[in-house]
């Protein structure tokens, strides 16, 4: 049995992982899915940590699985939790002194994500959420997430990430090799580039705790080393 602590992207929700924590449970597993107080304008990546920490509620070990923007708060609970494996889903991969903000055009994110359209001839207007989002997701599925109420706070983009380096973890980094909005070959190069780790891909766009949970569990279950 591992215990899964869960980190959101935007909007914090931990509703977002709702199928992924039904599949990690069925499998005999502990899965602690994370609300994020993203419409505090209040709250920066220092209460983000906090609130992962106090949610985790005292389990040892735990695998810290962050999805997309998770990526900039889940490295800095690994000080503070015993953490015996990262996993960045699709996630942002921050260095030192930039900040959230920064992250997009330091990157490059928009033209990887305006080349990669290109590319694929994908149809649809990029700035569509449904297109980039939701393009593989279950239709009941995003008919319930919209429902969900949906609130991100810019403050925690506005705070420089404030570790020197990134923690002495074991890291591992895996891309949904059809997101529209981090391409796969973006997320590769940032891996190589940022953590000089090589990406592991599964199929599935941006959200793929709710496109394809199985299949994230699975991977996670191979992430695990003996138990």
């Amino acid at each position: 049995m591992t215990t899964f602590v869960l980190i959101p992207g935007a909007g914090g929700q931990a509703w977002y992982w709702h199928r992924l924590v039904a599949e990690l449970e069925r499998r005999g597993h502990v899965a602690i899915a994370v609300d994020l107080p993203t419409d505090d304008d209040t709250a920066g990546l220092a209460a983000y940590a906090d609130t992962v920490v106090e949610a985790a509620g005292g389990h040892s070990p735990v695998v810290v699985v962050a999805q997309s923007m998770g990526g900039l708060t889940a490295p800095l609970v690994c000080g503070r939790l015993p953490v015996e494996l990262l996993v960045l889903v699709n996630g942002m991969v921050p260095l030192p002194g930039e900040t959230g903000g920064e992250w997009w055009t330091v990157t490059g994110q928009a033209a990887a994500q305006a080349s990669h359209w290109r590319a694929e001839g994908l149809p649809g207007d990029p700035d569509d959420e449904a297109v980039v989002f939701f393009h593989d997701v279950p239709p009941d599925v995003v008919a319930a997430l919209q429902q969900q109420p949906f609130a991100q706070s810019t403050r925690p983009f506005a705070d420089a990430w404030p570790l020197s380096t990134w923690p002495d973890v074991p890291t591992r980094v895996l891309v949904g090799r059809d997101d529209r909005l981090f391409p796969a070959e973006f997320q590769r190069r940032l891996a190589t580039e940022r953590l000089t780790v090589t990406a592991d891909e599964m199929r599935g766009g941006h959200l793929l705790a709710l496109s394809r949970p199985a299949e994230l569990a699975d991977r996670l279950e191979g992430y695990l080393g003996p138990r």
